[in-house]
């Protein structure tokens, strides 16, 4: 890590604190957890495009498979609902296999016009009986006590181990679609990937009897202690009240007891998101430590030489499509992982949260910010650029506020500034994006290259670029 890399960081910290000692360390916690798993989604994005030069603009598709991932996962079974229509689900499943090898059979087999006249028949009557069948089972499980459930759930297992299967199920998704989508030109690329996520974001909004749709699903189980849990913890209200021990004494007994009960919240509250900040952390310096090692290896020399000149590489023999391939599946499966994280975080799946062009840009700003290529600024470039996207409401009504505080309370003019102080973030965004991009292109902190240069002694020597 080089030295501006080590100032970077360390202006951030200075920034947490300022927060936590400012507003509150619930909030620098909060936004400490969220940058982590920026920071996760951001070595994703940097995996296809800072080693590979693939632009995915379907990023947030891939956390909301990592969404439902989790959701399947770890979210107990409805009986009742499985009950209803988990046969006509099963059912519906087997008969679309079937219908999908007949089709291939038939165009395999049966050459020409006779051929295809039957592969259409086939699919015309499989989606009849398949849209049928599914449909009845759907309308039979979101009737089951819709106000709190409507859906099937999952098997109930542990939901860390969801984030593992996120990974693969995004993975897999992410070849299905590079078989069809990485013969494409590049701006292709980004529009295919982008209607893709769409399409996710859609079946994820929609489809209820699998997310909820827009009701949400709540309650999914949590890798660390309950709130109710972590306060009945006898060392937890000690802490609390060692730590609160001044305040505590110049109260009376009846409002020190209640005093006693909210800063035992706040500790609890506290312990929780650090516990949060300690496995996100874990994950973010495995993903990490991966992608450096994958960086420095041949592979990782041969995928950049790919990125610099396809052509090149491929006149050399280098299998480019394949190369492709690889990164756009680890890409996605270290997406997919950050989105089960996040839904591991907030507890819930919010379909209506995934908003692919809002979203993908941000992420895309995280990783030009700090440094295309470079795994130290796509973790930089996710904190600092989170953290301006949750202050920059704050300060952007502070600003408001300040330049308005010589009208009337009432003014209609102050009134509007206040209420549209929000977009202010908007942009920040956009000025942090254009200064980057004009006075340091390569990010703050930018990939570093290593280049083998003759001296003229005959010998080569390292020297980094």
């Amino acid at each position: 890590m080089t030295w501006r890399a080590v100032i970077y960081f360390s202006v951030l910290g200075v920034l947490f604190v300022l927060v936590g000692i400012f507003q509150s360390w619930s909030v620098a916690l909060a936004t400490l957890n969220l940058c982590l798993i920026s920071a996760i989604m951001a070595l994703g994005v940097n995996i296809q495009w800072g080693f590979g030069g693939l632009f995915n603009a379907g990023i947030m598709g891939f956390a909301a498979i990592g969404g439902i991932t989790a959701l399947i996962i770890s979210h107990p079974p409805v009986y009742g609902a499985i009950q209803a229509g988990g046969i006509g689900i099963a059912t519906s499943g087997v008969f679309l296999l079937i219908a999908g090898i007949g089709l291939w059979l038939c165009l395999r087999l049966v050459r020409g016009p006779v051929g295809i006249a039957f592969a259409v028949g086939l699919g015309i009557v499989g989606f009849v009986f398949v849209s049928s069948e599914f449909s009845e089972a759907t309308r039979a499980i979101e009737a089951v006590d819709p106000a709190s459930t409507g859906f099937l759930g999952g098997f109930g297992l542990p939901i860390i181990l969801s984030w593992v299967i996120a990974g693969f199920t995004a993975a897999a998704v992410a070849i299905a679609i590079g078989k069809i989508a990485l013969g494409l030109r590049a701006d292709y690329l980004a529009i295919a990937t982008l209607g893709i996520a769409e399409i996710i974001a859609y079946i994820t909004k929609n489809e209820e009897w699998l997310t909820r749709g827009v009701k949400n699903v709540t309650g999914l189980p949590s890798p660390v202690p309950a709130p109710n849990e972590m306060q009945s913890h006898p060392w937890v209200q000690g802490l609390a009240e060692w730590l609160n021990a001044e305040r505590l004494q110049l109260l009376s007994e009846p409002d020190r007891a209640a005093a006693l009960g909210v800063h035992v919240a706040e500790t609890a509250s506290i312990l929780i998101k650090l516990s949060y900040a300690g496995l996100f952390t874990i994950v973010l310096a495995a993903i990490a430590t991966l992608c450096a090692l994958a960086l420095n290896s041949p592979w990782g020399r041969m995928v950049r030489a790919i990125r610099d000149n396809e052509i090149a590489a491929e006149a050399m023999g280098k299998d480019v499509r394949g190369r492709h391939m690889q990164l756009l599946a680890l890409g996605c499966a270290v997406v997919g992982i950050a989105g089960a994280m996040l839904v591991t975080y907030e507890g819930q799946l919010t379909p209506i949260s995934y908003q692919p062009l809002r979203y993908t840009f941000l992420i895309w700003v995280m990783v030009i910010v700090g440094g295309s290529g470079s795994n130290a600024g796509a973790i930089f470039g996710a904190f600092i650029v989170w953290f301006i996207w949750i202050q920059s409401e704050t300060i952007g009504y502070w600003l408001v506020d300040t330049g308005t505080y010589w009208m009337s309370e009432d003014s209609p003019i102050r009134a509007h500034f206040l209420k549209q102080a929000q977009y202010f973030r908007l942009f920040i965004m956009g000025v942090i994006l254009l200064v980057i991009l004009r006075f340091n292109p390569g990010g703050l902190i930018p990939e570093q290259l290593r280049q083998k240069l003759q001296n003229p002694n005959g010998k080569h020597g390292g020297q980094s670029a």
